[in-house]
């Protein structure tokens, strides 16, 4: 085993040392195989070359190629866009900020991501220990039903393509505390309840607790406290409670659950305490971290897993999208705030748009504000026009990029949609941290807010009311345009900290909350704000369990749970009205931004 650790570990080093010659060597292959594709042999005329690739190449979003997409989803070759057979398509939630889309995906890019989790298991390894050999994993999993496409090709999220195959399959009785059934029955609720009893019976062979995203989890344990004395009465009699009505959960637990008065009689006692604060280290006592996604719109959620983990380290292990898999953290016990992915350059080609930093344009905006009503570009964060791409080893640390990925599987110079920032180098390959969907943004006029923009003016605000004894438990937004002029609406949950004195909170607290926005956004924004061109920015408070209902309804929409994110800004009627309905008070900026 160690030598295997050994040789794992030198491969990772030869393929970050060699990582231009690598990238160049993938691009080369991309382009044999697919320069004959109707779309590329548009732009390279049967050439190869890279040259020409990057000069008449044009740099793509998912609707310019989902023309292409289509053609093949109804019917036509997939070799108009790219030449080897497609075997899936992978479905994106839509949760970040857009409709799902059909990412072509084939077997190289299967085979792709088993390379990529052998770079990424001796990391794990490496600090802590073979999870395999020492317990099972209690991961929150959720599938979603696949659809098939007039093509006969089948459509399904990326976790649920994962969840189908036979490796993961074969394993899972193992390593994992969920049976197939459990992650494939299609209530989320009965899901959700049954995972969460066996993981409970099961509780001392837990080693590793998580799921793919940090809001997964808040989730799972915010359950647990609605449901802890109904789980205990299951476990004490050894039987299922009769709402869980889909007969292959129903089977599965019957198989391992038993009468057990003793096991039930400690989880009451650990649940029943007055503060749950450590809950998770409490109930899975051989636990060592909690693995999920906690960087980006995903940091909200560190202080409530802080709370409680009991300490247990927060490990967001990779970065990885329907798109592909592209970076893995290699200090797995860094701090969500700090966690950088190394990019493995054997997964696709790599290029970088570098994008304009809010701190680099100090002494040039107020010329850029004069033109900015004509040609509605943000200030703070925009593509530099001048600038072409940079190849991944030539990224500089500290500036910000969005992120290009050309693959075998019909993706060629595309915007995956995410913004992230080069920190430094692993040998030759460089690191990123994660710092927002590119595409999630609140504009009401020439004013432009990225993802970015409102976590921070969020996190500045919610530091008002943390010493009051209040936490933020989640947020979303919108920009209201039914009257004129707009305002952005920031829908804020609020949990009373245990053994706070503080019940209700102080409008005028909420007020200044408002307020502490509007100065932390950007500064276009606070320019239009002045002019009135934009109405003073609302907070809506709602009730506690709202986010678990809009969860509820993206996922009753076709949304994977599994792979489910908070959308930043709100983009549908419906979920509007889930919000809207139950609103508990709302309020305005006392006044304009400094």
């Amino acid at each position: 085993m160690e030598k295997m650790e050994l040789e794992a570990g030198s491969k990772m080093e030869e393929l970050t040392t060699s990582a231009h010659q690598i990238q160049e060597q993938v691009l080369g292959e991309i382009l044999m195989k697919n320069a004959a594709t109707e779309y590329l042999s548009r732009f390279l005329d049967g050439q190869t070359d890279k040259q020409q690739f990057k000069k008449n190449v044009p740099i793509v979003s998912y609707e310019d190629i989902k023309p292409y997409i289509d053609r093949i989803a109804n019917g036509e070759p997939s070799d108009i866009l790219l030449a080897e057979p497609l075997t899936v398509f992978y479905r994106s939630t839509g949760t970040s900020g857009g409709q799902p889309k059909l990412i072509p995906a084939t077997a190289e890019l299967a085979d792709k991501r088993a390379i990529f989790h052998s770079f990424l298991d001796p990391v794990m390894k490496k600090y802590f220990g073979d999870i395999d050999q020492a317990g099972k994993r209690m991961e929150f999993m959720f599938a979603k039903p696949e659809i098939e496409t007039p093509c006969g090709l089948k459509a399904r999220s990326l976790s649920t393509s994962a969840y189908m195959e036979n490796s993961f399959r074969n394993t899972l009785s193992k390593l994992y505390t969920s049976p197939i059934e459990t992650i494939f029955c299609l209530d989320t609720n009965q899901s959700l309840y049954c995972q969460l009893l066996l993981g409970l019976i099961l509780r001392d062979g837990v080693v590793k607790f998580g799921s793919i995203f940090a809001s997964t989890v808040v989730r799972a344990i915010k359950f647990l406290e609605d449901h802890w004395k109904e789980l205990c009465c299951n476990i004490k009699t050894g039987q299922l409670s009769n709402w869980i009505t889909d007969s292959g959960c129903r089977n599965a637990v019957s198989l391992i659950m038993k009468p057990n008065p003793e096991l039930a009689d400690t989880i009451e006692n650990m649940c029943s305490c007055k503060s749950w604060e450590g809950i998770i280290r409490k109930l899975w006592p051989k636990a060592k971290f909690i693995q999920c996604i906690t960087t980006g719109v995903m940091s909200q959620y560190t202080a409530q897993l802080d709370f409680y983990g009991g300490g247990l380290p927060l490990v967001s292990c990779f970065y990885a999208s329907s798109e592909g898999h592209f970076g893995i953290n290699l200090e797995p016990l860094s701090k969500p705030s700090d966690v950088s992915y190394t990019f493995l350059p054997n997964m696709a080609y790599f290029e970088f748009l570098p994008m304009k930093n809010d701190s680099h344009q100090t002494m040039s905006r107020e010329v850029q504000f004069n033109g900015l009503s004509d040609h509605h570009e943000s200030i703070e964060m925009k593509t530099q026009n001048q600038d072409e791409p940079v190849d991944l080893v030539n990224v500089k640390p500290g500036q910000h990029y969005e992120l290009l990925v050309t693959t075998s599987a019909g993706l060629y110079r595309y915007k995956v949609g995410d913004i992230l920032m080069a920190t430094g180098f692993h040998n030759n390959t460089p690191k990123f941290q994660f710092v927002a969907r590119q595409n999630v943004i609140l504009s009401i006029d020439a004013d432009k807010t990225s993802e970015a923009d409102l976590l921070k003016a969020v996190t500045e605000a919610k530091s008002l009311i943390n010493p009051l004894g209040f936490i933020l438990t989640g947020y979303t937004s919108y920009g209201d345009t039914s009257s004129a002029p707009g305002h952005y609406v920031i829908f804020w949950e609020l949990k009373v900290e245990e053994g706070s004195n503080n019940k209700v909170i102080d409008p005028k607290m909420m007020m200044e909350c408002c307020s502490k926005i509007e100065e932390s956004l950007n500064y276009t924004y606070r320019v239009y704000r002045k002019q009135n061109a934009i109405a003073a920015l609302e907070i809506r408070v709602v009730k506690p369990g709202t986010f678990d209902s809009l969860m509820d309804h993206y996922v009753s929409q076709g949304a994977s749970m599994s792979q489910y994110k908070t959308p930043s800004c709100i983009k549908s009627k419906e979920a509007l009205n889930v919000l809207d309905s139950r609103v508990t008070a709302k309020f305005f900026s006392p006044k304009s931004p400094a």
